[in-house]
């Protein structure tokens, strides 16, 4: 999960005015520029107006830069010029002065990346990873985040990382996932930072160390990532890695739940994860199981283990959507299939006891052992119990 948080906004009106000088000032070049014709320079004056970079906030005015660029840039990117073909796959991919257009997107960063282009080449895997505009193919989206990334695009080496961290078009190595998360958070990418942390709080790829997953959720949260700061208010919340804290728990899940929402509505499979476990236990929204439900399944239809394994729940106990054992088995089994040494326990157990699915003792005590092998305690204890 192109994935963009929040940032944080300046309370003081003095430093509001005083610290974006330098970004007026080159506003103020591409407004010289884009009225002159130069496509290149009114594509980026719809970025500022977009953003507020600069510039006071005016959408309206974005999407009118965007329109008068798109001509220039087409005429540009036909002749080659490797920029205006990114900038042109950018508007076709975000709708920016034209309609949504992934197949058009996917030709235009193609040229971008091919000719060198990092950004192109990011942007070309995440629609190769996620199936827009061309057919899902991880090993196509790996090939083009791990050009990006060896040229130093710290997005596409965040990408890569998740990549290895899934197993998704290549072997899954949690090693591989922390060296591509750490050098892009040695950029300051926050995503990578939050991603690190996770490796850090789990001791998966690194060896486990709380302060450190502390310090690089810390730094990603005053960026304003959304995962990080509710992350922050978990650990603050169970005094895991810091000194327990409900009131501090409570500011960090406060600030999280706008980014996470917007976020989460922006496909971030973590995102959704994260606002659909809030809504279940009630952490900076009303609990509301019905919401917590909704949200797992966006981000189990993505890929996320751990959201498959929480809608199962879900519809094992009728929590959010109507009990349902076969359609919390299916769920289960796609988290288990995943590696989830949890949903591989309650798997065994499912088809241990013929709960969704059919009995089948000799399936069940195959995941009790995978579940088993990864250090579940109830799996190895179940495994004993039936003399395995």
């Amino acid at each position: 999960m192109a994935r963009i948080f929040i940032k944080c906004m300046f309370a003081a009106a003095l430093l509001t005015v005083s610290m974006p000088l330098a970004q007026a000032a080159g506003a103020e070049d591409c407004r010289q520029a884009a009225e002159c014709g130069d496509a290149l320079a009114q594509y980026r004056l719809g970025l500022c107006y977009e953003s507020g970079k600069g510039v006071p906030k005016d959408k309206q005015l974005a999407k009118e830069w965007y329109r008068k660029a798109l001509p220039g840039l087409r005429r540009a990117a036909e002749r080659g010029d490797a920029e205006a073909q990114f900038y042109l796959g950018n508007c076709f991919y975000f709708g920016m002065g034209t309609e949504k257009d992934y197949a058009e997107a996917v030709k235009w960063y193609g040229k971008s990346a091919e000719q060198g282009n990092a950004r192109a080449q990011t942007n070309l895997g995440v629609c190769h990873e996620y199936g827009q505009g061309t057919e899902q193919n991880y090993s196509e989206a790996v090939k083009w985040y791990r050009k990006a990334a060896d040229q130093g695009n710290a997005k596409a080496q965040n990408h890569l990382g998740l990549c290895c961290r899934k197993g998704l078009g290549v072997e899954k190595d949690q090693t591989e996932a922390a060296k591509w998360f750490c050098k892009a958070a040695e950029q300051g990418f926050a995503k990578a930072q939050t991603n690190l942390a996770k490796c850090y709080y789990n001791g998966r790829g690194v060896k486990k160390d709380l302060a450190e997953a502390i310090r690089l959720w810390s730094q990603a949260a005053e960026q304003g990532d959304a995962v990080a700061q509710y992350q922050l208010g978990l650990c603050h919340w169970s005094g895991k890695g810091v000194p327990k804290d409900n009131k501090l728990a409570k500011e960090w899940f406060d600030k999280a739940a706008p980014g996470l929402r917007k976020a989460a509505e922006q496909g971030d499979a973590e995102a959704q994860f994260d606002l659909g476990a809030s809504y279940a236990a009630g952490l900076g929204v009303e609990k509301n199981h019905t919401e917590a439900a909704k949200w797992w399944r966006k981000a189990a239809e993505r890929g996320s283990a751990r959201a498959q394994h929480n809608l199962g729940g879900c519809y094992a106990l009728g929590l959010g959507v109507e009990k349902d054992q076969a359609e919390a088995v299916k769920w289960i089994r796609k988290a288990a299939e995943q590696g989830d040494a949890e949903a591989q326990f309650y798997l065994g157990k499912c088809l241990y006891f013929g709960m969704g699915t059919g009995k089948d003792c000799a399936e069940a005590v195959k995941w009790y052992r995978k579940a088993a092998e990864q250090g579940n305690v109830k799996a190895q204890n179940t495994l004993k119990k039936l003399g395995q």
